[in-house]
């Protein structure tokens, strides 16, 4: 699964850009404080990890190990996803297709190296069907390690690159990377029982200087469109995100809310507790509904401007932005939900930092 889940970061600090003063997610944040006291805790514990250097270090090392694995490395961290995989379908189930739309499960996995997570899926669906996508490791991927299958489909491409399936062929030929757009990679009418969205930036992945600031977001918004736009009726979506109270997080939470039956996060207890990473999980996925296409609809403007932005001005995904409901609207409507949805990941999160040794004792 996802390159990002080997990729470590640092502990993020509350006080970091993405709530500075009068921005969105100073607001989200501010209201999370005074409504939730497993945030407020986590937040006062974030904030030590982040002052002190010994955290810096325990993360530098892990950066380090996820940067430039060996083959122990590599062996350990699909291990570790299988594990993931298995903490998940124990606690909720989801990793177990019960109705597949055909006579085989269908599974598609965008960031599935090193592939413990995929593994662990199509073990539990026998006869399932699987694509998996992942960054080719020459860009900075990570290689798979799942076990060869015929019914194990795995293709090493950019996710952002997929132009034609996210429906714009006009790429010109000025574009920086025209030669980097790919070919259709889904059959027409190509569906899945399951898709997990897991990919996340490499460090080692060498962009063209216009990707550098919005590729968190044309990956996210990629494989959002991608994986919900083949999603049948009544599916599930996995979806890794990264600090619930993070601005774009709360947008795409209730963007879901609106056409999933269900959604509900899962943070592993034993792989990555102290990270700010979890899993969104939405089953009986509706994705026919007019919320859902105009999700879909979104999600392509957003990766259409930050590709087409040559020039790294901003302007198009900030005229985007702008159309957004304010923090203040969703938080009137789905503030509640949000605190409830992020309870049990906060405590996770907290209760692994403070028995950290860099916190410990505070």
């Amino acid at each position: 699964m996802p390159a990002e889940e080997m990729d470590s970061v640092r502990i993020a600090a509350t006080d970091s850009d993405d709530v500075e003063h009068g921005t969105p997610g100073a607001v989200i944040v501010q209201y999370l404080t005074q409504h939730s006291p497993e945030f407020a805790e986590l937040r006062r514990l974030r904030k030590i990890g982040w002052d002190s250097p010994a955290g810096d270090r325990f993360f530098q090392h892990q950066r380090a190990r996820a940067t430039n694995p060996d083959t122990a490395t590599e062996l350990s961290f699909y291990r570790m996803m299988k594990r993931i995989g298995d903490e998940m379908q124990r606690t909720t189930g989801v990793l177990k297709i019960k109705s597949p739309a055909s006579d085989f499960p269908q599974i598609l996995d965008m960031g599935m190296a090193p592939g413990g997570f995929l593994a662990t899926a199509v073990k539990l669906n026998p006869g399932a069907k699987a694509v998996g996508f992942s960054l080719p490791i020459c860009d900075g991927g990570y290689r798979s390690l799942a076990p060869k299958s015929k019914d194990i489909d795995i293709r090493y491409l950019d996710v952002t690159m997929l132009a034609a399936d996210l429906g714009y062929d006009n790429i010109t030929a000025d574009h920086p990377d025209a030669d980097k757009f790919l070919s259709r990679q889904f059959e027409p009418g190509q569906r899945f029982d399951l898709v997990i969205c897991s990919s996340s930036v490499v460090r080692d992945h060498q962009l063209d200087d216009y990707r550098k600031k919005t590729e968190p977001r044309r990956l996210t918004t990629s494989q959002l469109a991608l994986g919900l736009e083949r999603l049948n009726p009544g599916g599930t979506m996995i979806v890794l995100f990264h600090k619930v109270e993070a601005w774009t997080t709360v947008l795409q939470l209730y963007r879901f809310s609106k056409f999933c039956k269900k959604v509900f996060l899962f943070k592993p207890t034993k792989g990555h507790a102290k990270r700010s990473s979890f899993y969104m999980i939405a089953t009986d996925v509706q994705g026919q509904t007019p919320e859902a296409v105009l999700a879909i609809e979104r999600w392509k403007q957003i990766w259409r401007a930050a590709t087409l932005d040559v020039e790294g001005t901003g302007a198009m995904l900030q005229e985007l932005d702008e159309e957004d409901p304010s923090p203040e609207e969703i938080l009137r409507e789905f503030g509640e939900d949000l605190v409830r949805l992020g309870k049990h990941a906060w405590s996770i999160q907290a209760d692994a930092l403070r028995d950290a040794p860099f916190i410990a004792g505070h």
